[in-house]
């Protein structure tokens, strides 16, 4: 089990039964997080946070003061992430981009676009003469390396180093990059590269593969003033306490950075940041046994928390007693040690947690998954059998 935050602990017991599920995210603790994350890293380094993984806006407007941009991926976070924090730099990412959606992204002024293919660069060499009259647009070409070293090995999910729709391959890319260069494109600027390979992985893997994305884009013979090597840094579902290394990361950085002193470079974490500061609060409608097992309903479920199912693991959660039970007819508990928490939904796939610790369990008691700050809610069927939506609290403003 994990222990949530005093305030969210309170805040989960005061909620009347009515009120939740909720989704309570504590912003000091998300503040603290990216505050300690960034005095971690070199000053060299710049920080954008990727907003797909929880675009609510005033987790957006905590993270603020500590990041130097946001990395956006569809029209919708384009336009949702500059109304929540105006003026602030972004940077355009995804495939499938729509000239609908690079027109608007010129329009507000976006300084960094992620290219992922060919058809994606003339898309927006076509689109750019339009906006950019007093400026050239910045390209970041997205490249898809192979990587040999087994530094990718145990990745929870693999952008690159294998057959994906996500970048180019090196020769593409290289020609791409050499089109930029000679200046083909007399409205586009090649700012550098773009190598989001994997998610999932320790400091040490993602030290190597941030070398071998520089070595690769050093070895092109182009001057680069960027290299982006994404984000992917590791969240342990198993083990809430056990967190990325990020003192290891930023002084392996620096030592690279010094290496190039003519680069900036730049790292794209989302989950690694928000997952820590938000809690999916719900109750105990029932407890049941079923061949030898016992199973605790929980109002909600994966149609609020999808990451359970998607990922195939067990959120991590802590049980809130509540002594008051209001009702005429008993008061259904578990009589073992050890439990497996669903939700409402009616389908056997719809499982939050197995084998949780938490013996004298009732119906009417609380439970905080934690690490809920991340691809979550946003990432959620929301209406499948038409259940309320949660609350949404976002606690120490």
């Amino acid at each position: 089990m994990t222990d949530p935050t005093l305030a969210v602990r309170a805040r989960a017991l005061s909620l009347p039964p009515t009120e939740l599920p909720a989704y309570l995210y504590d912003l000091a603790a998300l503040r603290e997080h990216a505050a300690a994350v960034r005095q971690a890293l070199p000053e060299r380094i710049e920080l954008y946070y990727a907003a797909k993984a929880n675009p609510e806006p005033e987790l957006l407007t905590a993270l603020s003061p500590h990041v130097d941009g946001y990395e956006v991926s569809s029209g919708g976070e384009l336009a949702h992430v500059a109304e929540a924090v105006p003026g602030r730099p972004l940077a355009f990412g995804g495939p499938g981009k729509t000239v609908d959606e690079i027109a608007a992204a010129l329009e507000l002024g976006v300084e960094r676009f992620h290219v992922e293919s060919e058809h994606e660069l003339r898309m927006l060499a076509h689109v750019a003469p339009r906006y950019a009259r007093q400026r050239r647009v910045g390209v970041l070409v997205r490249v898809n390396l192979p990587v040999s070293d087994g530094s990718l090995t145990g990745s929870a999910l693999a952008m690159g180093g294998r057959p994906t729709p996500f970048g180019m391959d090196p020769a593409r890319a290289e020609a791409v990059i050499g089109a930029l260069a000679d200046g083909t494109h007399p409205h586009l600027e090649l700012l550098g590269i773009h190598a989001h390979l994997a998610s999932g992985l320790a400091a040490g893997q993602l030290l190597s593969v941030a070398r071998t994305v520089l070595n690769w884009a050093t070895g092109l013979g182009v001057p680069l003033r960027e290299v982006n090597v994404g984000g992917g840094m590791a969240v342990d579902y198993t083990d809430p306490q056990h967190r990325f290394d990020w003192a290891a990361y930023g002084t392996s950085l620096a030592e690279l950075t010094a290496a190039h002193p003519e680069l900036t470079l730049r790292i794209e974490p989302g989950r690694a940041l928000t997952a820590y500061c938000g809690w999916y609060a719900t109750e105990v409608l029932d407890v049941k046994h079923s061949h030898g097992e016992e199973f605790a309903v929980v109002r909600g479920g994966t149609h609020h928390l999808r990451t359970p199912a998607t990922k195939g693991h067990d959120q991590p959660c802590s049980v809130l007693p509540v002594d008051d039970w209001p009702h005429p007819w008993p008061r259904p508990g578990a009589t073992g040690d050890r439990l497996t928490v669903t939700g409402q939904l009616c389908t056997p796939k719809d499982v939050l947690a197995r084998a949780v610790d938490a013996p004298g369990l009732r119906a009417g008691d609380r439970v905080a998954f934690s690490l809920a700050g991340a691809y979550a809610w946003n990432i959620s069927h929301h209406d499948f059998l038409m259940h309320p939506r949660p609350g949404f609290h976002f606690l120490n403003p």
